[in-house]
């Protein structure tokens, strides 16, 4: 037997591949449903080699409903998320609504999957933001193994983190470089991002991080372990689909760069792609449509006693949101909802 599954936010980027995903892993679902706003009702969605037409969240009734995957923004998520809980539907929810709630646990199937208990709490799943996904997953099997005490990372964030407004802006504004008078001012950055960095990613906190950055270190204490330091610089760079990460780690313990490779490269959800010659290494645009976290360029760091440096690439879309709340609807199906 299988799933009834709804998927909300559907006509969205991550919502559709949530819908590519199910399929493509072959998820059990005995019946499926997509959801998004009245003004999107009736548009059709691919799934796998089915079409489903979208139905009103707004009056959509959970009650019968297994697993809901939600993909619409942390406004939408207050107001539906618990209707779909209180009907006895578990909710995995891809907003930052719910993440550092300490009743709700907050998941990365290969770093942390026996949290997911807690649902049972308020019937609801935090998945988390983009770029801490692919960082715990690289981190997790090295802390195992060498305690991890600080970790200084880069982000490279691609615009699809944006959302569609992200990429269309990226679009336009390079088509709009070659072409004299078409200039486009930015509208969804605050700075024109075509062949440009722009070291923002949200809004700016009290503390000079932005809220961005604050959310890879809050979710990483949580996720991983408490005790470990982060700090981090969240970039967006004008690169569509992936995003990168350059990571500095500093352990307890001593761990050679040949032995975290070896451990890399056996650790679930990561392929390892380091071969110390021109284009031995992984970019996003070879990541994009990938389930994997690639790691590249591991090497020690000599500017403290026990330390590692290493690139960390991974389709956000994918790893950083669909693929992930999939994967924590498999975890959940295999460990709670068992059914048949």
């Amino acid at each position: 037997m299988g799933y009834k599954v709804v998927v909300a936010g559907a006509t969205g980027n991550v919502g559709r591949e949530m819908l590519n995903i199910l399929a493509e892993r072959e998820f059990p679902v005995d019946e499926i449903v997509a959801l998004a706003s009245r003004k999107s009702m009736g548009t059709e969605i691919s799934f796998g080699e089915k079409t489903l037409k979208t139905k009103d969240l707004d009056t959509f009734d959970f009650t019968g409903w297994d697993i809901a995957l939600f993909a619409v923004g942390s406004e939408a998520t207050k107001i539906y998320a618990p209707k779909a809980a209180a009907a006895g539907c578990v909710v995995i929810d891809n907003s930052s609504l719910y993440r550092y709630d300490p009743a709700i646990p907050l998941i990365v199937p290969e770093v942390n999957a026996d949290a997911i208990e807690m649902y049972k709490n308020k019937m609801i799943i935090a998945n988390p933001n983009c770029s801490t996904a692919q960082m715990v997953v690289a981190l997790k099997p090295l802390h195992d193994r060498a305690r991890i005490k600080r970790v200084v990372v880069s982000t490279y964030q691609s615009v699809s983190g944006a959302g569609k407004e992200g990429i269309d802006e990226l679009w336009s504004q390079t088509k709009g470089i070659y072409v004299p008078g078409q200039e486009v001012a930015p509208k969804k950055f605050s700075k024109q991002i075509a062949f440009n960095v722009i070291p923002q990613i949200d809004v700016f906190l009290d503390s000079g991080e932005t809220k961005e950055e604050w959310k890879m270190v809050a979710e990483t204490k949580k996720i991983l372990d408490p005790k470990i330091k982060v700090v981090a610089t969240c970039v967006r760079v004008p690169v569509f689909v992936g995003h990168s990460e350059a990571i500095n780690i500093e352990f307890e313990d001593f761990l050679d760069w040949e032995e975290a490779q070896d451990i890399l490269r056996e650790a679930p959800g990561i392929l390892l792609v380091d071969k110390r010659e021109p284009g031995g290494y992984i970019t996003p645009i070879e990541c994009v449509g990938d389930y994997a976290t690639y790691i590249s360029r591991v090497r020690q760091d000599s500017t403290v006693e026990n330390g590692l440096s290493l690139w960390c690439v991974s389709d956000n879309l994918r790893k950083g949101a669909a693929l992930n709340a999939v994967q924590i609807a498999e975890v959940l199906g295999n460990r709670c909802l068992k059914k048949g």
